[in-house]
């Protein structure tokens, strides 16, 4: 049965509508309030139905559904085998092309990761030669610290030998002052001793004189 577009129930249909669903109404079975599917805009659409008819077009439309849902996922399956397989033969056509490419990104993280080793390679080179410029430095350092420590005890030890001869030369000074006046005093001891021994000798030597007198008799 064809059906007849008007209000719902309470809608706000103009009045030529109402009165060609009252006409139908009365001619016919009951009317009922009720949705079309239009497949052009895919929407649900208020018409009215007969009671039979509208309980066929209930089932039909639910066998739609199935339908299109079977057709949908039946058309989403060909689609995705349709799609892998182009890609399968778009990778096949380009299996050359994807190794070169494959290759070159390839090449290139080697001479990029061969940079860096470099670079990693100079700047611990770098740091070595820093490091071996700074223990020359240091011991450079330690070894002028040493010399001036060597020199200055050199100093002092000059100027302590310098103090010693010093005090040796005046104590030999003084032991040859000592020397000379023991001599002094030992030749004068021995010119005293000379000198008494001579008086005692010259004391021996003068004899007293005798005077021997002749008496004449008278």
């Amino acid at each position: 049965m064809e059906s007849v577009w008007g209000p719902l129930v309470g809608g706000g249909g103009n009045r030529k509508e109402l009165t060609l669903g009252m006409q139908i109404a009365a001619g016919q079975s009951i009317l009922v309030p009720g949705l079309r599917f239009n497949r052009a805009s895919r929407e649900m659409r208020p018409c009215w139905w007969s009671q039979q008819y509208s309980q066929r077009c209930i089932l039909c439309y639910r066998q739609q559904e199935i339908e299109e849902k079977l057709i949908e996922e039946e058309t989403a399956r060909r689609v995705e085998e349709l799609v892998a397989k182009r890609v399968e033969e778009e990778l096949e056509k380009r299996k050359d092309e994807i190794e070169r490419e494959v290759l070159r990104r390839v090449e290139e993280a080697k001479r990029i990761m061969e940079k860096q080793l470099l670079e990693e390679l100079e700047r611990q080179r770098q740091a070595e030669l820093a490091a071996q410029k700074a223990r020359e430095e240091e011991e450079r350092a330690k070894r002028e610290e040493l010399e001036r420590i060597l020199e200055e005890n050199n100093r002092k030890i000059a100027e302590a030998q310098a103090k010693l001869a010093e005090e040796q030369l005046r104590i030999v000074e003084e032991q040859r002052k000592i020397h000379e006046e023991r001599m002094k005093l030992e030749q004068e001891r021995q010119r005293q001793q000379k000198e008494e021994q001579k008086i005692i000798l010259g004391k021996g030597k003068s004899r007293p004189k005798l005077s021997f007198s002749l008496k004449t008799q008278d």
